[in-house]
Order: C-alpha cells, then sequence, then structure tokens
C-alpha cells in the first residue's frame, strides 16, 4: 500500500492529535485518584503544553495563513479548516481546564488549608501586609505606560504579564488617554505565599495579579482607575536562521534569540471581565482574530501555579517518594568501566537512577587511562552536573569532545553559555551538521588498557553509553528514558563512525548495528516493517510492537497499514499524536493504539519486531516522524544481550500493554475512550516502581 494511494481519510491531524493529547493530561487533573497537589500540577502542565503549541504549531498556521498558502496535509485538510478546528478545539479545552480549577481544585485545596485568597477575602492584617509588600517589592520596578502620542503602545514581551488600566480624568501635564499599560516584570513571583502569623490557613497563597489590583491606583496619582484587566500575550518563537548562509552559528543564533520575545502576535488571553472596549483595543493593536482571543476566568497564566506544589509540604497531597533503583551489576563494581566489561548494563529511568552516568563520567574525567571523551548534548539544562565533569576533564588535559546542538528549541541559549565555557577550556565544540538538528543521545570514553596476560601490551577500548533521552539529570527524574552501556566492539566502532562524522568531513560508512537518520533509520524502518508482512503473508506470522512519542510520518503508517492487512499484530503504544487511524476495515483491522499518561512523562522508543523468533528489539532517539527521519541526526540500536532484551521487551512493552489502569485507547474514528481498569490500580508505571525502585526505609 504505498503513500499515493492511501486515502486521506486514513490520516489524522497532527495539531488536532497534539490538543486530544493535552485532553489527556488534563484527564489526570480531572481524576480525583491523582493526589490533589499533584492535579494542580498537571493542570499547569497543560498550560505550559499549550504555550509551546502556539508559539510553534499555531504560529505555523498563522503564518501559512497570512502568506496565503494553503497546506494540505495527507489528511486533505487545508490550513483554513486545521487552525479552525484547533481554535475550536483550544478553546473548549482552555474552558476545561479553569472550570476545572475553580470549581474543583481550588475548593479542595481551601478544603485542606491551601488556599489563594481574593481581594475581598483579604483580613485587614493581610491588607497592610500586602500593601508593604507592594510599596516595597512590587511598584520600585514597575513602569506604567499612559497612551498617548508621545507614549505609543509598548513592544510586550512574549508571555508576560500586563496590565491594561481603564482611567479617568487629566494627569499633571492635561493628558487624559484612558488607557495605560502595566507590565509586571519577570523578576517579581507570579504566587506570593503570605506569613503564617496573618495567615487564615496554614498555606495561604495571594497572586501577584491580585496584588496589583488592589494598589494600582497608587501607580496613577489623582486619577480614576476604572479597572484593572489582566493580559498575556503568545507570540510565533520558532526561530529562524540561515545555517547554510551564516559563518558563526552561534554568533548567529545569539543575535536572533532575543527577537523570539517580540515574533508575531498568536494568541491573547485575557481576563473574563475584561471590558469590551479594552479588549476590541487589544485586539485591534496586535492585529488578531475573535478565535485569537482566550478570555479565562482566574489568572492568565496558570503555568506559574506550578511552583505552589513544591512549596507546600504536605507528603499526604502528592505522589510517594521513592529511591530509584540501581542494578547490582553497578551497585557492586569497584568502577562503572570495570561493571560495563562485565556485561552491557540497562538503566530504566526514572525508576532506576541516572547516578550511573554521573559516575560513568566522572570516572572518565579523574582515570588517568582515559584518553578522550566524546559526548553529544541536545538539552541539558542551564545547570548541569555532566556538563561541569567535561569542563573539568578539558581543564585536566583529557580530549574532550561535545556535538552540542545549538538550535535546540528553547534551550539554545544555555547551550551558547555551555559551549563558550566549553571552549574556554579547551575542549572541541562542534555544532554537528548544517540542516540536521543532532538529536542522537551518545556518550563515548575511550580508554588504554594493558592486558591481564600481557601487562606490557596495551589497547584502546572504547565503552559507550547510549539513550533514548537526554543528558538532563532533571528530566531523568519525571521522563521515562532507556539507557544503554556496552563495549561491544561493533557497537562503539559505529558509535565512533557517527562522532567522526559530525565533527569532521566524509561520506557516511556503513554501520554494523545501529540505524542512523538522516541515512539509514527510515529505510531499516520501513524494511523491519515489510519482513514482518512477508513473513505473515508467508504463514509465519508476523508481531510488531513500538513504543514513542509520536507517529506522523506518511510512509511507515502506509507500511504499517500494508503489515496489518497481511495478518501482522500489531500494537502501538504512541504517548501523544498518532496520524494512524486503527481498527478500520480493510486497513488496520489488527492495529491497536494505546496511550500511556502517568505520573512520569513517557519518553522512551522501542521497537520490537517479531522477525520469525528472532525477536529484534532496538531503542531509539527518534519518533517515527518526518523531521527525526530525515531533518536530524538519530540512532536506533540494538540490544543484543538476551537477559536485557528480555527486560526491554517485559518492562519497556508488555508491561504497558498489561496496564492495568484505566488505559487510553483510540477507536477507529480516532477518538480516545478509556479501557475498563483491571485489577490492582496503579498503572504500568506503578509496577515498575515496585519491581525496580528501592524499597522505602522508615
Amino acid at each position: 500500500m504505498s503513500k499515493a494511494r492511501l486515502a486521506p481519510e486514513l490520516f489524522l491531524n497532527r495539531e488536532i492529535g497534539q490538543l486530544a493529547f493535552n485532553r489527556r493530561v488534563l484527564a489526570q487533573a480531572e481524576n480525583p485518584a491523582t493526589p490533589l497537589l499533584e492535579r494542580l500540577r498537571f493542570l499547569c502542565i497543560v498550560s505550559s503544553n499549550l504555550d509551546e503549541f502556539f508559539e510553534i504549531r499555531v504560529a505555523g498556521l498563522h503564518a501559512e495563513i497570512e502568506a496565503g498558502i494553503s497546506v494540505y496535509g495527507p489528511d486533505g485538510m487545508p490550513t483554513t479548516q486545521v487552525y479552525q478546528r484547533v481554535a475550536q478545539e483550544a478553546h473548549d479545552l482552555v474552558a476545561s481546564q479553569y472550570r476545572l480549577f475553580n470549581e474543583d481544585i481550588t475548593p479542595a485545596l481551601a478544603h485542606e488549608g491551601i488556599r489563594f485568597l481574593q481581594r475581598a477575602d483579604f483580613t485587614a492584617a493581610q491588607s497592610a501586609w500586602i500593601k508593604a509588600y507592594f510599596v516595597r517589592e512590587v511598584m520600585p520596578v514597575l513602569t506604567p505606560i499612559g497612551l498617548d502620542p508621545s507614549h505609543p503602545f509598548p513592544r510586550v514581551l512574549n508571555k508576560s504579564l500586563n496590565f491594561a488600566i481603564e482611567l479617568e480624568g487629566k494627569d499633571a501635564f492635561g493628558r487624559n488617554s484612558g488607557i495605560a499599560i502595566v507590565q509586571a516584570p519577570r523578576v517579581l513571583p507570579r504566587v506570593i505565599r503570605l506569613p503564617r502569623d496573618i495567615a487564615g490557613a496554614e498555606y495561604d497563597f495571594v497572586f501577584l495579579s491580585s496584588i496589583m489590583n488592589a494598589h494600582v491606583s497608587d501607580l496613577f496619582a489623582g486619577m480614576k482607575v476604572v479597572d484593572s484587566y489582566q493580559f498575556r500575550l503568545t507570540r510565533n518563537s520558532d526561530l529562524f536562521v540561515d545555517e547554510e548562509e551564516v559563518k558563526d552559528l552561534r554568533a548567529a543564533l545569539r543575535g536572533e534569540l532575543p527577537y523570539r520575545q517580540f515574533g508575531d502576535e498568536v494568541r491573547l488571553e485575557l481576563t473574563a471581565n475584561c471590558s469590551p472596549q479594552i479588549s476590541d483595543y487589544l485586539k485591534a493593536q496586535f492585529k488578531l482574530d475573535a478565535e485569537d482571543i482566550y478570555r479565562v476566568d482566574g489568572p492568565v497564566n496558570l503555568v506559574r501555579l506550578m511552583s505552589v506544589p513544591d512549596s507546600v509540604d504536605r507528603p499526604d497531597l502528592k505522589f510517594a517518594v521513592f529511591t530509584a533503583g540501581v542494578p547490582g551489576q553497578v551497585e557492586h563494581a569497584e568502577s562503572m568501566f570495570d561493571a560495563v566489561r562485565k556485561g552491557d548494563i540497562l538503566l530504566y529511568h526514572p525508576f532506576q537512577s541516572f547516578q550511573p552516568v554521573i559516575t560513568f563520567l566522572q570516572e572518565a574525567a579523574r582515570d588517568p587511562l582515559v584518553v578522550a571523551i566524546k559526548q553529544t548534548v541536545y538539552r541539558t539544562g542551564a545547570e548541569s552536573e555532566l556538563m561541569e565533569i567535561l569542563i573539568a576533564a578539558a581543564r585536566s588535559g583529557k580530549e574532550v569532545t561535545v556535538v552540542l546542538e545549538l538550535m535546540a528549541r528553547f534551550d539554545e541559549e544555555a547551550n551558547i553559555n555551555w559551549a563558550q565555557r566549553l571552549e574556554d577550556v579547551g575542549a572541541h565544540v562542534v555544532y554537528g551538521v548544517v540542516g540536521h538538528k543532532t538529536h542522537a543521545k551518545m556518550l563515548m570514553v575511550v580508554r588504554r588498557e594493558t592486558d591481564g596476560e600481557k601487562p606490557q601490551a596495551s589497547r584502546l577500548r572504547r565503552y559507550v553509553h547510549l539513550s533514548t533521552g537526554n543528558y538532563h539529570p532533571r528530566t531523568a527524574k519525571l521522563y521515562t528514558d532507556m539507557g544503554l552501556f556496552t563495549c561491544n566492539e561493533e557497537i562503539s566502532t559505529d558509535v565512533n563512525d557517527i562522532f567522526m562524522q559530525l565533527t569532521g568531513l566524509g561520506r557516511a560508512t556503513k554501520l554494523r548495528h545501529v540505524w542512523q537518520a538522516p541515512f539509514t533509520l527510515h529505510r531499516q524502518i520501513l524494511r523491519a516493517i515489510q519482513n514482518e508482512t512477508a513473513h505473515a503473508e508467508a504463514g509465519r506470522g508476523g508481531r510488531i510492537i513500538a513504543k514513542m512519542n509520536a507517529l506522523v510520518e506518511p510512509e511507515v503508517i502506509a507500511a504499517l497499514y500494508a503489515a496489518s492487512k497481511a495478518g501482522v499484530q500489531i500494537d502501538l503504544i504512541v504517548r501523544g499524536v498518532c496520524a494512524l487511524r486503527p481498527g478500520v476495515a480493510g486497513a488496520s483491522e489488527n492495529i491497536r493504539v494505546r496511550s500511556v499518561i502517568g505520573r512520569f512523562l513517557e519518553h522512551s522508543r522501542v521497537f520490537y519486531f517479531h522477525n520469525s523468533g528472532a525477536e529484534d528489539v532496538y531503542l531509539s532517539s527518534a519518533d517515527w516522524m518526518g523531521r527525526n527521519f530525515f531533518g536530524r541526526v538519530e540512532i536506533c540500536f540494538p540490544v543484543l544481550d538476551a537477559a536485557l532484551k528480555k527486560r526491554v521487551i517485559d518492562e519497556g512493552l508488555q508491561c504497558y500493554l498489561d496496564d492495568n489502569a484505566p488505559a487510553w485507547c483510540m477507536d477507529e474514528q480516532g477518538q480516545y475512550r478509556l479501557s475498563p481498569a483491571k485489577g490492582k490500580a496503579g498503572g504500568a508505571q506503578q509496577v515498575l516502581l515496585e519491581r525496580l525502585a528501592q524499597p522505602r526505609t522508615h
């Protein structure tokens, strides 16, 4: 079944699928079985996800419509229709968010002594404290701007908190514009906890917006403040740097970053009580349409409430604390090098600790036998122990090479800063390949070792760590990812060849085990699917299980449809967007799609092909998306050790298919339904915690 012959109705829309994923995340916040403060956190995660969705995906739709371009995706929907559907779905989703926040979560928190106070709730003592706080901490950093010919509308930063003030009267100069704008600097916290001695509950919080609204008149002496309204503008945040034209990518990107704050307007969030006059004024000012305006009954930025769960010491209202496990192979070894020489090691984060990766790099940095360290870096954060270790290794004279992706969206500035610090200590820093983001997760250490039987002889041995997720210790506690340590000569030679491609020049070499994008990964995935199809057609049966974050690439989807028609049994565990429609008569009766949403963000990419009993198992940095296959440097690597292969099948795949909590299963219409819970509640993630994490001690 070729891509050209597939009917549009066999494809689901990517943008609508992304909003459907956020609906499933919101369901975690709606679920009373989720601990209360975690429900609030899930609510904030939806807002954070929507911010990026508007900054990138909706911004792209805006740009196409403004340019008069009508793009048709595999689903056959033109851009204008996609945008209309997105606007409708997004408005419904946001309305559900705020309804949940106001009618369910906020009252439940108040019942537990965690309150968000409104101005009408302030006692005399609280009002006095808030007044003093405003005068001391807020007022000195504010710059109110009254709009008139010499004070035009200010440039509003992306996602910043702002206030539109309706005024009456004339100022000291006789001006009477009627409108002023106040931007809240980002240094100000958006949620402030009241001191315990004046709080009416154990945890009383007040929003910065409530403080501003209570005392905004202090900014306009002698004038009457009719009302004050919060608003927040979302802008296009996709950076454009013509990599083929610039001579210094880092310098060009550094110059481009400040403009992200002032990209084209995409979405305007307003408080529900905003007057029509101000609403129409802002809509015209930002050149937005009615569907771009989101009126909300509460804070215009729920993301800022993400700090509240961490500020409240109520373990009973949060997920249970656990200690990540450490494999015995690592725990009882003298060093990571000794452990890896004895056999491959699989780590499944966050159920198992990320510390062995840090320890491995620490040992490499100080081991006199280590001669070189090479690592790819996509996201690592503004503060990173791993990067500090690399800097120390370079400072001590090790040959350190870092392939650092400058174009990692929203991490560009942090990566630029790390690049500078690494170069300052003599590390080799390269930025990958022009036109292809380096998304592969690879760490290689080269060590000179002696042969026990021939101590006078020595050899260089490569140790590698490959992963499905970033070298980011914080997200390793929040995302599910698998990492593999090995010193297998053929795999480590493949990794070395990829590093040589990234840092030098030359044609791609034939790799022994690793599938690599943009060269072989797409072709090998198609070949593996087609191989299962051939087995099924020959009567040998066929089986595919694939776990990933997104499935949208049309040729892979077409190959899966063809495999299903041949009788291959296919289970797809897709956290986010899945453009394939399962259970369609004559096309996908043998395909099942499920999405697992839980305490941790499912991030691992695991692929299983039965291959007539050989049971090929791969881990990958890549989803099945066009950008991963053709626009990035990605790796997909096999698990060769039989015991580890069994673990990956059991823990990384079968455990999710056997998920005993309600699971989101897609029907033939592309709609997700909750399947009934079976047995003990908790689901795959809870099972893995019980199996892999260390037992709690009291």
